[in-house]
């Protein structure tokens, strides 16, 4: 248990010291006038409490990632933990924080245009077609998933009833202004996901369990053998860094009242996602004899089965029913926010504006009629990349902050180290994978650390080794 809370205090110190140095880095200015007041329209745009925009960013970005990824993540045995803290606070917390303060320095600018602001157009074509898949995607499994787990709690009804009912709210919740369903029931889901999930930990604490029985950091406990590098850092990825993140901040930044307020909403929400990710790899780690144990029952039903077992074990039928619904809440959170971000970036991508119905209605009913076709196809085989794509569309925006800074004589090594961590990882990742090259692991090894230090090489006789800032548009 001393460890667990160890981790936990890295976090909150890292939330303090680190957030706080690259909110200084970064240079705040509390004088400027944000999106929220500049572009007030009354649907995406307009100022918002910091504590709700807290709540609503955690529930945004989080889906079932910092649940399902620190559960299978718990496999490796306590190296997942130190990455859940590590990345967290060096590479989570960067990339969430200038994902959402680059978009609004950018006018609440959606990630596509952030990054072609800075990488060029070529880059922002990519990522507008890149994010509008990844986020279709996310928004049609978090669909599925949930539903699924609702039909576990109630199997007297039959999941389609719940698919349709979680549609017709993603449906609304796209169309509507934001203050309208999310800026008032987020704030007490994200409550009701906190205290159920605090719950779990405490009555893991006072059960027979033992906390963390294997802290041999020396041992790869998987029972698959699965290495790892890279796998580990592709496996636990909300938790830790997540380029998803990075297409639901802007969601946020148009309603921020104040550049102060970043460090809370951007980078403390990341914080709360890497302390939630702690709770569960900790519960995987420990509700179970063994990483074979816990391998058994994920292989029988997924990481969800181990959410309904450790829950129901842990809190009883009642508590274990809260527990689960905590769970269910992220996804439909995350899944509703990713459709609206996709409206949001076919909007600017097409320069449509969204301040009559109808022109929502426009762009949001051809994205659900796709968004349905895709959850009657067997799409398995693409969502298998979802890993890469996800990891490294982190990467790409950790870049995209890194020349941001280096443009203006700033310290960039802040991205750029976590950037080429991870361009290593990707690289290595799909070089290795039988959905990518299938070459030999020795060979990925080489690779990755090869395409990295390119990347990095690249990067310092760009921009990285100027003596005096660029010449930039001050006005981001």
């Amino acid at each position: 248990m001393l460890f667990f809370l160890f981790c936990v205090g890295l976090l909150v110190l890292g939330y303090f010291i680190y957030g706080t140095f690259v909110d200084k880095v970064f240079g705040v200015d509390t004088n400027r006038q944000t999106p929220a007041y500049a572009l007030q329209d009354g649907i995406d745009y307009m100022p918002m409490p910091k504590w709700k925009l807290i709540f609503i960013q955690v529930l945004d970005i989080a889906g079932i990632g910092p649940i399902f990824g620190p559960i299978l993540g718990a496999l490796y045995g306590p190296q997942a933990l130190i990455w859940i803290v590590i990345g967290c606070i060096f590479a989570g917390g960067v990339h969430d924080y200038f994902s959402g303060m680059l978009s609004v320095r950018n006018n609440g600018a959606s990630i596509p245009e952030v990054v072609g602001e800075y990488l060029g157009m070529p880059a922002r074509q990519v990522m507008r077609v890149f994010s509008f898949v990844l986020l279709m995607l996310v928004g049609v499994v978090f669909v599925l998933s949930p539903a699924k787990l609702l039909h576990g709690l109630t199997p007297g009804i039959a999941t389609g009833w719940y698919v349709a009912a979680i549609f017709g709210y993603y449906f609304l919740a796209t169309i509507l202004p934001i203050d309208k369903i999310i800026g008032r029931f987020y704030p007490l889901l994200g409550l009701l996901l906190l205290v159920m999930t605090s719950a779990l930990a405490i009555a893991l604490f006072t059960s027979p369990h033992a906390v963390l029985p294997n802290l041999d950091f020396a041992v790869n406990t998987h029972p698959g053998d699965k290495p790892i590098w890279p796998l580990l850092f592709i496996t636990i990825s909300c938790s830790a860094l997540s380029g998803f993140h990075s297409t639901q901040s802007p969601l946020m930044a148009r309603c921020v009242k104040n550049e102060r307020e970043g460090r809370s909403v951007f980078y403390g929400a990341m914080i709360i996602e890497g302390i939630i990710g702690l709770i569960w790899c900790t519960l995987g780690m420990s509700f179970y004899n063994d990483p074979a144990a816990l391998q058994e029952v994920i292989s029988s039903g997924s990481p969800a089965a181990v959410v309904a077992g450790v829950s129901h074990g842990l809190l009883g039928p009642i508590g274990g029913g809260l527990a689960i619904l905590a769970v269910i809440v992220l996804p439909i959170t995350s899944g509703d926010t990713a459709f609206r971000s996709t409206r949001l970036i076919v909007s600017e991508t097409f320069k449509m504006g969204q301040s009559k119905i109808s022109s929502r209605l426009l762009i949001a009913i051809p994205l659900f009629v796709l968004g349905f076709v895709i959850s009657t196809q067997n799409f398995s085989t693409i969502w298998r990349y979802f890993g890469f794509s996800n990891q490294a569309l982190a990467a790409l925006v950790l870049w995209t902050a890194a020349v941001y800074l280096a443009q203006r004589n700033k310290l960039h090594w802040i991205a750029t180290v976590p950037a080429t961590f991870m361009t290593a990882v990707c690289t290595t990742f799909i070089m290795n994978a039988q959905i990518g090259f299938n070459l030999s692991y020795e060979t990925s090894v080489v690779g990755g650390i090869v395409v990295a230090a390119a990347a990095f090489v690249v990067f310092m006789l760009k921009f990285g080794l100027r003596k005096t800032p660029e010449v930039v548009n001050e006005s981001a």
